[in-house]
């Protein structure tokens, strides 16, 4: 279903709980948001008509009750409401997670835009003159602060359309620029991530939204890509929040006496020519090698090649932002 018809239908089930007597299909076209038409054209009025058989259908296989009758004997047109006694369910014992994932999902109503949709047909209910419910959808718009990121990303990820932003990392100081090719946008652990296709490294990265700096801009045409079957957005994320073991192994080389917080890092430390020879587990390469950037010269990465090849891109994104600056 689209997102177009899902925001018609919850607005509609909005609309006929928030009133206890029975509107036409000429007062719901008025009120609810996706069934603005012109009457007066046959063909315009016919298409809403087949909109609305349709719609009606759909809540019916959804469980809705949805009811038909009139107003009263003088009413010549039927109208629609919804049973509100066949509508509640009934006490309902969630464990600790599953109400924390109703929670999470319930709170994103209003920022998915359908509270301001469903306001402005409860506004036009009332200014047609029918009395209005207040307690009827009580619940149904709860708020939720998310990231200025989450509107963007989750429009992306669902035209399959890639997107840049600047991103702050704890470790480096300046934003870096990110080209994503997005495949959706979890929450993990109370926080928010976006996961996909970083373009510039060619590998699957996640980033927390409130890590990222302004305004995220759409690059390119709609679906320019498709994301992998079955991708399992929570584990990259997991991993990449360090809550999976660290599989990985780094070794780096520093500087005698360098590097204090590596070394307290690692896990096993061998004296070289150059230096001491570090092990460092890790289970994402790129916030790795974010934090062995930060030590500069007093280190230097020997392996994994992911690890060594995600440094240098952050050295030479950092030599890119100070090009042509000259110290006084």
């Amino acid at each position: 279903m689209s997102r177009t018809r899902t925001e018609r239908l919850v607005n509609l089930v909005i609309c006929l709980l928030s009133t206890r007597r029975f509107l036409t299909a000429a007062q719901i076209a008025a009120t609810v948001p996706g069934y603005e038409h012109d009457p007066d054209d046959p063909r315009d009025h016919e298409a809403f008509q087949r909109k609305f058989e349709r719609d009606k259908a759909e809540l019916r296989d959804l469980g809705v009750p949805l009811e038909t009758g009139t107003a009263s004997i003088f009413d010549q047109e039927p109208g629609y409401r919804i049973a509100h006694r066949e509508y509640a369910l009934p006490d309902i014992i969630l464990e600790p997670d599953e109400a924390a994932a109703v929670g999470i999902a319930a709170r994103l109503w209003q920022h998915a835009g359908l509270a301001a949709a469903a306001s402005s047909g409860l506004a036009k209910l009332r200014a047609a003159g029918v009395e209005v419910d207040p307690q009827a959808t009580l619940g149904v718009e709860p708020v939720v602060t998310v990231d200025p990121a989450f509107g963007p990303l989750t429009t992306a990820a669902r035209d399959r359309r890639a997107v840049t932003f600047s991103y702050r990392v704890p470790e480096v100081d300046d934003p870096a620029t990110r080209r994503l090719e997005p495949w959706g946008v979890v929450c993990w652990r109370g926080r928010w991530y976006v996961v996909g296709h970083d373009r510039d490294r060619s590998a699957t990265r996640c980033f927390r939204l409130s890590r990222i700096v302004g305004n995220v801009r759409t690059v390119g045409r709609s679906g320019a890509f498709a994301p992998p079957v079955n991708a399992d957005l929570f584990s990259h994320v997991a991993g990449w929040d360090g809550q999976t073991p660290r599989n990985g192994r780094a070794t780096v080389v520093a500087r005698p006496g360098k590097a204090a917080g590596l070394r307290r890092w690692a896990v096993e430390t061998l004296p070289s020519p150059d230096g001491d020879r570090l092990t460092l587990p890790y289970a994402d390469a790129e916030r790795l090698a974010a934090t062995i950037a930060g030590y500069g010269p007093d280190v230097r990465v020997e392996g994994p090649p992911e690890v060594r090849d995600a440094v240098i891109q952050i050295l030479k994104e950092v030599m890119a932002r100070h090009d042509g600056v000259v110290a006084a």
